[in-house]
């Protein structure tokens, strides 16, 4: 990547992973199809594809744009390690391949390293609700002869948690309340999902959902939402460059927090139906303080975007990771594009300068990869970027959707 350029034009918002990876699996839960449209084209869709074909589903058309997938007889009940240690949402099989067949074996989640994200939680929640479930050989081994509904008190907001116990949930024997449930959009839309199929739930998007138990789910199509954190991205890129992007999308685009940060930063932001648009008029962005949280927080996954912002914004900010502790290794590799970053426990203080300068740099994760090509964007000179299969979990096309705002990027 060359930087200097200043961003200017539209970029098409893709459907959600976050949203698509939870729908797939909810796909276990029916002997019929479940269709999905505005499936975005990322590695971790295709690796979940691939681990519901070991289960036995089949497979209708694939991502981009739409798959249809039924799971009639189940082939296996296991979700392997090779697949599981490259994406965490795979334990997401887990509730609905429980609540309808009454067995699972789930390797323990890899992932992002970006810190703990245990799954006692899952466990706790299933033992809950009648089911066996033990530590074996590096699996998640559960076991029930049907399960009961209960009520269960999350102690932090787990989305996965929540999806995973809602899925079990429904086909379950008598009512299941969540409590501190996560209220995420994504939540609320995969609860939409599992309505659509007959499910019975209600007051997904707050922090109390319950789930009455049905006979048996059927099958439904629906459209996946807009992608808020490959959003967020593309806005804070043209804050960045001083430019102006436009989005364009279909559905609810849930982005609360991110456009009051951005505004707090000096942009100008305006939003209708199906768009959202962001205009700096060649304005350098004000530092801008983040705590993230759950939502309606600020989101853990715009946390390393906005610490690239305000690493060439004019003053200085504090950015606290909240969610997750292990979240900033992506300060030492900015540091490497020369920002003036201190990190301090759980919070980082950034003093922004006037300019980067380019350098070869190493993603760790997902939204470090991120971070990275927006620091690149405004760094001089020309920057590479190691590992970006990191990257392709979760932004779809993203050299050409750069390219088509006049960004200088390609892959090598």
């Amino acid at each position: 990547m060359s930087g200097g350029r200043t961003l200017d034009g539209e970029v098409v918002v893709s459907g959600a992973k976050n949203a698509a990876l939870p729908m797939l699996a909810a796909s276990i839960l029916s002997a019929e199809p479940l269709r999905l449209g505005n499936l975005p084209d990322l590695r971790d869709v295709h690796t979940m594809l691939s681990l519901l074909r070991i289960l036995g589903a089949v497979v209708d058309g694939a991502a981009p744009g739409s798959a249809s997938v039924r799971l009639a007889e189940p082939k296996s009940f296991s979700a392997p390690y090779d697949l599981v240690r490259t994406m965490r949402a795979s334990i997401l099989v887990l509730g609905p391949l429980l609540g309808r067949f009454g067995r699972a074996d789930v390797s323990l989640p890899g992932g992002c390293a970006i810190g703990a994200r245990p799954i006692d939680m899952h466990v706790n929640a299933l033992r809950s609700m009648g089911a066996e479930v033990e530590m074996r050989g590096g699996y998640i081994s559960a076991r029930s002869n049907g399960l009961r509904g209960a009520r269960i008190d999350l102690p932090l907001p787990t989305v996965t948690g929540t999806e995973n116990i809602m899925m079990a949930a429904v086909l379950a024997d008598g009512d299941t309340v969540i409590e501190n449930a996560a209220r995420e959009p994504e939540v609320r839309d995969l609860a939409d999902c599992l309505n659509a199929m007959g499910a019975r739930i209600s007051g997904a998007g707050e922090s109390r959902i319950r789930i009455s138990g049905v006979g048996q789910l059927r099958g439904a199509e629906r459209e996946i939402l807009p992608d808020r954190i490959e959003a967020g991205t593309y806005l804070v890129a043209g804050a960045m460059t001083g430019g102006r992007v436009a989005l364009r999308f279909r559905g609810e685009l849930a982005l609360g927090e991110v456009l009051a940060a951005l505004r707090n930063a000096g942009a100008d932001v305006r939003r209708g139906e199906g768009f959202v648009e962001l205009d700096m008029g060649g304005r350098r962005p004000r530092s801008v303080n983040v705590a993230t949280a759950p939502w309606p927080g600020f989101p853990t996954d715009m946390q390393a975007q906005f610490t690239a912002l305000n690493a060439i914004a004019s003053g200085h900010a504090l950015v606290r990771e909240n969610v997750f502790e292990q979240r900033f290794m992506h300060v030492a590799e900015l540091r490497r594009l020369g920002a003036d970053i201190e990190p301090l426990g759980r919070e980082v203080l950034i003093r922004g300068v006037r300019r980067l300068q380019g350098a070869p740099v190493m993603a760790t994760d997902l939204r470090a990869s991120a971070s990275l090509v927006l620091a690149a964007l405004v760094a001089e000179g020309e920057t590479v970027i190691h590992r970006v299969y990191h990257m392709d979990r979760g932004y779809e096309r993203i050299e050409d959707k750069f390219s088509g705002l006049g960004a200088e990027i390609r892959r090598v």
